[in-house]
């Protein structure tokens, strides 16, 4: 069993990759997105000069992800210019855009893990025994350090909008 976990539901479940921490350089990742062009890579690289929030969930259809995913979408307008929210997940770039269209969430980018899980063996949120996301959120400077790190303990909880928020909005 990997040496730290998560749980869902109450039951436990091994997380794989690194426990990174505030201060930290934040890893690149390559994941895919789609767009109006097709689907295309998204990377850390993409964000230079900015400040992004990583909101990373299990699945995207599912009651506290929609909700996740809804409460940054929402925050959007109301953050200062050069902060972007990127939502990060193992579901198919298609599930995310379809999430997108039909809950007017389209403020935010998404970005899929699937192909190879990357993203989720480098910032240490990968549930191997089913392959998703563990939930957690990362807040990057535009320097590429990380500001904020949150790994949600149980994965049914919400992890702690206010604080992610208020650390984006100090850089």
């Amino acid at each position: 069993m990997a040496e730290r976990t998560v749980t869902m539901a109450g039951n436990p479940l091994p997380v794989a990759g690194p426990e990174l921490k505030p201060g930290d350089k934040a890893p690149d990742f390559r994941l895919v997105e789609k767009t109006p062009d097709g689907i295309n890579e998204v990377t850390l690289k993409d964000f230079a000069g900015q400040t992004v929030i990583l909101s990373v969930v299990p699945s995207i259809d599912t009651p506290v992800c929609e909700i996740q995913t809804m409460r940054f979408n929402q925050e959007i307008p109301d953050l200062p210019p050069g902060i972007r929210v990127l939502t990060v997940s193992m579901d198919l770039p298609f599930a995310q855009d379809r999430f997108a269209v039909e809950n007017g969430a389209g403020k935010i980018r998404y970005g899929s893990d699937h192909r190879d899980a990357g993203f989720a063996k480098a910032y240490g949120t990968l549930i191997e025994p089913l392959r998703l996301e563990a939930r957690a959120i990362f807040v990057v400077a535009p320097d590429g350090t990380l500001k904020h790190v949150q790994y949600v303990p149980e994965v049914t909880d919400q992890p702690d909008y206010d604080a992610a928020l208020e650390a984006a909005r100090a850089i």
